[in-house]
């Protein structure tokens, strides 16, 4: 018979055996352990990881940083879709322009004695504003509209006839005074283009935003309001613009609808403070239409 192996060999190579299942297991552990923390701190599987702190942190080292988010692209009208809905106004419709400019409004017009003297002073500081005018008086001052056209100014829709319930009738006929109003605008204004609905007293319904939506319109109501249509003093009316206008502000003020004498003294006031402070444009009209050559700032000759 052949006699196996003494008892002090085997003895050894169980101990040998053991020690290489423990350098094994120690040797896999480590292994994983800094497989995990490369994982962890964004070197791992990197063809450009940088190789040692320094580099992490040095003036030529390249972050990985998120895109920058589109920049809203406030453009609408009939062949383009309104602006997006704006959460927190009324129903969807706008508080601000969507970029840092901020955007003065009036309302009311066009009146024969209150929007010549408004416009006069707005070309007077190199401002250009939006006006949402009534249908019926639109189609009563034509000149009016044309003159706030030629100026460069934005036109906007605001009801035929200021009718603050029209967002509780019928469907139907909201869109028939919408589209009524629209054409008598551009029955006076043929190049103008109808982008923007105000819904008089700002009583704004679902079915008014949606009307205005299908029509290509972009409701527009505002985020700093001097109830200047209550004929309070000029200087508190300049004082609310002023003190609550921040970028992209839409501001509601009137050029119709009253005696607007104190608006206008407010204006002086509100046009000399904002232009320090902001870019102030009117709400884009929809598609830019070439300017023809030789014309000034206002799209006149000469000016």
């Amino acid at each position: 018979m052949r006699a196996g192996p003494a008892p002090g060999n085997r003895r050894r190579a169980i101990v040998t055996a053991l020690v290489l299942v423990v350098v094994i297991l120690v040797g896999g552990f480590l292994l994983g352990h800094l497989a995990g923390s490369r994982s962890r701190s964004g070197l791992g599987d990197r063809p450009d990881a940088p190789k040692n702190s320094r580099d992490r942190v040095g003036p030529n080292a390249r972050l990985a940083l998120p895109p920058l988010p589109p920049r809203p692209q406030p453009i609408t009208g009939p062949d383009r879709p309104p602006l997006p809905v704006e959460k927190g106004g009324p129903f969807g419709s706008r508080l601000t322009t969507g970029t840092p400019e901020v955007a003065l409004t009036f309302d009311d017009g066009p009146d024969e004695v209150w929007t010549p003297q408004v416009l006069a002073l707005l070309r007077d500081y190199g401002v250009r504003a939006t006006f949402c005018m009534i249908g019926a008086k639109a189609a009563k001052y034509p000149q009016l509209v044309r003159d706030v056209v030629a100026d460069g100014h934005t036109l906007c829709n605001h009801s035929w006839s200021h009718d603050v319930w029209l967002g509780l009738r019928d469907e139907p006929t909201v869109l028939a005074d919408l589209k009524r109003t629209s054409a008598a605008l551009t029955a006076a204004a043929p190049t103008a283009r109808i982008s923007y609905y105000r819904q008089p007293g700002g009583n704004w319904t679902a079915t008014l935003v949606a009307a205005a939506r299908r029509l290509g319109m972009t409701a527009l109501h505002w985020r700093v309001d001097p109830h200047d249509w209550r004929n309070g003093p000029s200087y508190r009316i300049a004082a609310d613009v002023t003190g609550q206008a921040a970028p992209g502000s839409i501001v509601l003020l009137h050029d119709g609808g009253g005696d607007r004498a104190r608006t206008l003294s407010a204006l002086r006031t509100i046009l000399a403070n904002l232009i320090t402070r902001f870019h102030l444009a009117p709400l884009p009209p929809g598609i830019e239409e070439p300017r023809p050559s030789g014309t000034g700032r206002f799209g006149r000759p000469g000016q």
